[in-house]
């Protein structure tokens, strides 16, 4: 056991020397949320303000909060997976830098090695999302607060699931890669290509109904349902307060994707849990086996 915290605290003690790591993984949450607020909460609220019909008044404070919670659930979505893959970079550095092959001489089993670089990216990872929803927060506050102490710590929750499901992700995929260069290009792809996968960029319910049949498959999707579930609670509870129609306020959810749909089936808040959680430990299962198995000098 001594050994094991050994090497989390060593992994997560490079982390933080690295000063190019550490401040790309704490800038990102900051550019992304001033990315999403200049350019996304317009069309964030041109999509909103569609589904309400022209003879209702909404207040301008309902508007501005609930765009600023779907802002905030994207960004939390996106960063607690992306920033995994930047802060498992230790696991490639050390192969590169050949600090594995005094890993491979010593004492240590592999499994452990690798659990270490695990746990230290899950802790890493949660330091810079946490400060991501530090920042959210803050937005909300500023545009509009319906959230109650219970849905932080919802959130709190979804991201610690989201950040585990990171993790074994960036884990696998970073497992056979030898390079810091293979590792930066798979970085960047999946920084593209993750938010829109996801639904965090532009719901989910706005794209092809074959797409989002392929796209119901995907977990992230339900992580991120998850994420908004718990972010807009507050704000379809006050639309409620404000005696709006049930069919506005489900058209309202459905469009921003806090219902997904699989095979016909509404997914409940519940049964998301349940998938990230099933992933997490089905896709654990698959890195312990890979880390078991011997590696090729």
């Amino acid at each position: 056991m001594r050994t094991f915290v050994s090497l989390i605290n060593r992994n997560r003690k490079l982390f933080f020397r690295d000063k190019g790591m550490l401040f790309s993984s704490l800038i990102t949450p900051i550019i992304l949320i001033v990315l999403y607020a200049t350019f996304l909460a317009k069309v964030y609220k041109d999509s909103f303000t569609s589904n309400i019909p022209e003879v209702m008044h909404i207040s301008e404070k309902l508007i501005n909060g609930t765009v600023a919670g779907q802002l905030g659930a994207a960004l939390l979505a996106v960063s607690c997976v992306t920033v995994t893959f930047c802060v498992n970079l230790t696991m490639i550095q050390d192969r590169a830098n050949g600090v594995r092959k005094d890993f491979d001489v010593s004492p240590v089993r592999k499994p452990l090695i690798y659990l270490g670089y695990f746990f230290s990216t899950v802790l890493n990872s949660l330091m810079v999302n946490l400060l991501a929803l530090a920042l959210c927060l803050g937005y909300i506050k500023m545009m509009g607060w319906y959230l109650t102490t219970v849905d932080i710590l919802l959130l709190i929750f979804d991201i610690v699931l989201l950040v585990l499901f990171g993790t074994v992700l960036s884990s696998i995929v970073c497992y056979p890669l030898k390079t810091q260069g293979q590792m930066s290009a798979v970085g960047t792809i999946v920084s593209a290509g993750y938010g829109f996968v996801c639904g965090a960029y532009m719901p989910i319910s706005n794209f092809g109904e074959g797409l989002q049949k392929a796209l119901s498959y995907f977990p992230g999707t339900y992580g991120t349902a998850l994420i908004k579930n718990h972010m807009l609670r507050g704000v379809f509870e006050e639309m409620e307060s404000k005696s709006f129609p049930t069919e506005v306020v489900e058209s309202i959810a459905d469009s921003l994707d806090c219902k997904p749909v699989f095979w016909g089936t509404v997914v409940e808040p519940k049964i998301m849990i349940l998938i990230m959680l099933g992933t997490v430990v089905v896709l654990g299962g698959i890195y312990l086996l890979i880390t078991a198995l011997p590696e090729k000098n």
